[in-house]
């Protein structure tokens, strides 16, 4: 089942988050293993990132294996503190 992610960052920037997308992310483009969607933008409190994976399982192995070790690294030029973050199972999805 599809597991979506929702990461709030208080006050980030989109300088922030290009640096930190570009530590995390494949350097040709694409996305993490098991991610199919990633939608980010500026929000009323700062930066909204929205990805979809295919499974909870993919999330966890790509959180636990790259996000959160180069985060806790420190990323120059990326967000400063830990998003407030929601996770869910996707129950329905549609596409255009």
């Amino acid at each position: 089942m599809a597991y979506g992610i929702v990461h709030q960052f208080a006050g980030g920037t989109e300088e922030q988050y290009q640096a930190t997308i570009a530590a995390v992310h494949p350097s040709d483009g694409s996305l993490p293993e098991g991610q199919f969607f990633h939608a980010a933008g500026p929000s009323a409190n700062g930066w909204t990132i929205m990805a979809m994976h295919d499974s909870k399982q993919s999330w966890e192995q790509f959180r636990d294996r790259t996000l959160m070790p180069r985060m806790q690294a420190g990323i120059d030029g990326g967000f400063a503190a830990p998003p407030e973050e929601t996770a869910f199972e996707v129950h329905n999805q549609v596409s255009a």
